[in-house]
């Protein structure tokens, strides 16, 4: 396998993406290639001061760098010697199996829409984050970024998203799917909710459940998946990042608490595009970008995306 790193994407990078993809190399087989996606003077010079022997990596040279706070569209269309434009070019060819950036979110979104596409049959590509349960397990929410806006029609779909996302990368078996929303009762909730409950309740697909609120993410197994627009989506997760980062500052994080650090999971995947894309956080650190690339990989084997397809396919 070929796992693409945007070297130049984060607030720490390139010296925190360059120094995780080191570490990843201890922990993935010698016949996987992790590809170094930036400037191959500054990627040089970095694995010689950390005495890292460069023919482990393949390096792939770029010219220019989109930046955090570039206009997505605007920096894909004119920035075209730069990081994204040329990872995505290497996805779309095939000459990597996955793509990660802690970098312009905009943009990656831009550049795997107008690269690999959209899976056909799919309204809107969607993040898929995940959360740490008193049980142990995990739940998924989706979307947690991409589409602030969603229509009833989006929440519908993002119901059998997060159904294989939890069958695939945690196998769990007939997942639970619930609607989050400010009361459990049908009917509750804004237009937005209200219509798309009524399409999630006829849903075959998926084991929709109704609606559920926020109390239950993180209780056993009540329900596995929960859905939502990527407003509240993303405002729900930076909020759960926030409070246990005031915990860890006062020393109250335990085992439990301990599974909330994000640096664990390095990423998201960008899932509905016909390629393995993974989002990390603006601020990751070498530990982040190195979980990142790891789960690249996870989720590349998994053939979420296909099973996505083929799901779609049957409706």
């Amino acid at each position: 396998m070929n796992i693409g790193i945007d070297v130049m994407g984060g607030d720490f990078a390139p010296q925190a993406t360059i120094l995780g993809a080191i570490m990843a190399l201890e922990e993935i087989p010698a016949t996987d290639r992790i590809v170094l996606i930036g400037n191959e003077k500054i990627i040089l010079e970095t694995l010689k001061s950390e005495n890292a022997d460069p023919s482990r990596f393949n390096i792939v040279h770029t010219e220019e760098v989109i930046e955090m706070d570039d206009k997505p569209i605007k920096a894909m269309t004119q920035k075209t010697k730069s990081n994204l434009v040329v990872g995505f070019s290497l996805l779309k060819d095939k000459k990597i199996d996955s793509l990660a950036s802690a970098g312009n979110t905009g943009a990656m979104l831009v550049g795997a829409m107008n690269s690999v596409g959209t899976i056909e049959g799919l309204l809107r590509p969607c993040l898929a984050a995940f959360l740490p349960k008193e049980d142990g397990g995990f739940s998924v929410l989706v979307d947690v970024g991409v589409n602030p806006d969603s229509k009833p029609e989006h929440l519908h779909q993002y119901g059998l998203v997060g159904k294989l996302y939890a069958e695939k990368i945690f196998k769990i078996a007939n997942p639970k799917v619930g609607l989050l929303n400010v009361g459990s009762e049908e009917g509750k909730g804004n237009a937005r909710c209200v219509a798309a409950y009524d399409l999630m309740k006829t849903a075959l697909e998926y084991n929709f459940i109704g609606n559920v609120e926020t109390r239950k993410l993180f209780k056993g197994d009540d329900c596995h998946v929960f859905v939502c627009d990527g407003f509240v989506g993303n405002m729900l997760l930076k909020h759960t990042e926030a409070m246990w980062y005031v915990m860890y500052k006062r020393g109250l994080v335990d085992d439990y608490m301990k599974r909330f650090n994000y640096e664990l999971y390095g990423g998201m995947p960008l899932l509905g595009v016909n390629g393995t894309v993974i989002i990390g956080h603006g601020i990751s650190s070498k530990l982040a970008i190195k979980n990142m690339i790891l789960q690249s990989k996870q989720v590349f084997e998994s053939k979420i995306n296909e099973q996505l397809k083929d799901s779609l396919a049957k409706l």
